[in-house]
């Protein structure tokens, strides 16, 4: 009994190891994979795309067989020595290509031919492309220093306004302005939102009515005796639909230049304002780095780098105050093309409503024509017979 414990523990152990063995080799793979796969990464990120990875495993292989000559001349110098001081001199031989007996003609001396100059100038292109791709990584880890010692300098002045401990340059009239433009945006977006609410509303009123003319329409033709009824009821039904189709042209063309400022004249301004913030903070985050400098200690190390401060700070300082110009600009044109389309529209609106709930029809078509309305005909949209084949 005793024996056969034994025999269990001893395949028992054996089978622990073993499943250490394949953890341990799954382990190895693994970071073999990952060490490959850091490399392609660093370089097609670094070293110029995926041609990169192929000059490195193409150096390293050069590299291998130079170092295999190497070993491998120390072996046949000797041989190699003997052959050539034995054998003939191969500056003063001829090959002749019309065979034995031949002319002078076909004779190629071979000191002309020179194979040196031919592996030096493939090293010189070998060279300069590797200094090109040096080049272009060198490039690249710089772009990557400066976006990142810039993005920790504009964190730390966020964190430290957050948190009230940092100076913000303050324009009062111009955030003023720009919080009175977001919010201006607002209110213009809920009326473009209500005015799309009351156009599908009224659009749908439309079809009905257009569908209800057409049945009062089938039925006047179908019962004699209401033929009259049925047909004053289908009359006004396409009047009214007619008017309708009107109004909807006026207030499609309402929404429309609504939806043009507000989503494309407000969202430009809006944009430059968002450049002009992040160029505000940029401002300040350099600024209280020169300030910080300036109260430290001032030897030759430290003069070097309040130099670049500064300049660094000028060109930021530069850089903001042309966006805060080009803000104060787009604000004022922004607001006199806002009263103007404005008004416009505002005054288009009011026309059409009027006119159509009054059922004066003649006013309602002379309010398009002042505003040089032109409405689509029935079925305009819808593509010809030859287009669809």
């Amino acid at each position: 009994m005793f024996s056969v414990n034994v025999n269990n523990l001893n395949a028992e152990s054996h089978q622990c190891a073993s499943h250490i063995l394949l953890i341990i080799f799954g382990i190895l793979l693994i970071s073999i994979m990952f060490f490959f796969l850091c490399t392609f990464w660093f370089c097609v990120s670094f070293l110029g795309g995926p041609g990169a990875c192929v000059c490195v495993c193409a150096q390293a292989t050069k590299l291998q067989w130079r170092l295999d000559e190497k070993v491998g001349c120390g072996r046949g110098a000797r041989d190699l020595h003997q052959v050539m001081v034995s054998g003939p001199n191969l500056n003063e031989t001829n090959i002749v290509s019309g065979g034995y007996g031949g002319t002078a003609e076909g004779i190629i001396p071979t000191g002309s031919i020179k194979g040196p100059g031919v592996r030096r100038s493939a090293s010189s292109s070998s060279m300069a492309a590797e200094e090109a791709t040096r080049g272009v990584a060198v490039e690249k880890l710089e772009t990557v220093k400066k976006w990142g010692l810039n993005t920790y300098k504009c964190t730390k002045q966020m964190i430290s306004e957050r948190f009230g401990r940092g100076a913000r340059t303050v324009d009062l009239d111009l955030e003023a302005q720009i919080e009175l433009l977001r919010d201006t945006k607002r209110k213009y977006e809920s009326v473009l939102r209500l005015a799309r609410a009351l156009t599908n509303h009224f659009y749908n009123m439309v079809q009905t009515q257009h569908a209800l003319g057409d049945t009062f329409a089938d039925l006047s033709q179908k019962s004699p005796e209401l033929r009259d009824e049925f047909g004053y009821n289908a009359e006004t039904q396409k009047l009214l639909c007619k008017n309708g189709e009107t109004l909807l042209g006026a207030i499609n063309f309402f929404v429309s230049s609504i939806n043009t400022l507000v989503n494309k004249t407000m969202e430009d301004t809006l944009m430059t304002i968002k450049m002009y913030e992040n160029a505000r903070l940029e401002f300040d985050a350099y600024r209280s780095d020169l300030e910080e400098l300036s109260l430290g200690p001032r030897d030759a190390a430290a003069v070097a780098r309040i130099d670049a401060a500064q300049r660094q700070y000028q060109v930021q300082k530069d850089k903001y105050e042309r966006l805060r110009s080009d803000v104060t600009v787009k604000l004022k044109f922004l607001e006199e093309n806002k009263v103007k389309v404005m008004h416009k529209q505002l005054l288009l609106f009011h026309n059409a409503i009027s006119a159509y709930f009054a059922g004066n029809q003649q006013q309602l078509e002379q309010t398009l024509k002042q505003f040089n309305i032109k409405l689509k005909p029935p079925g305009a949209d819808k593509p010809s017979w030859l287009e669809e084949q």
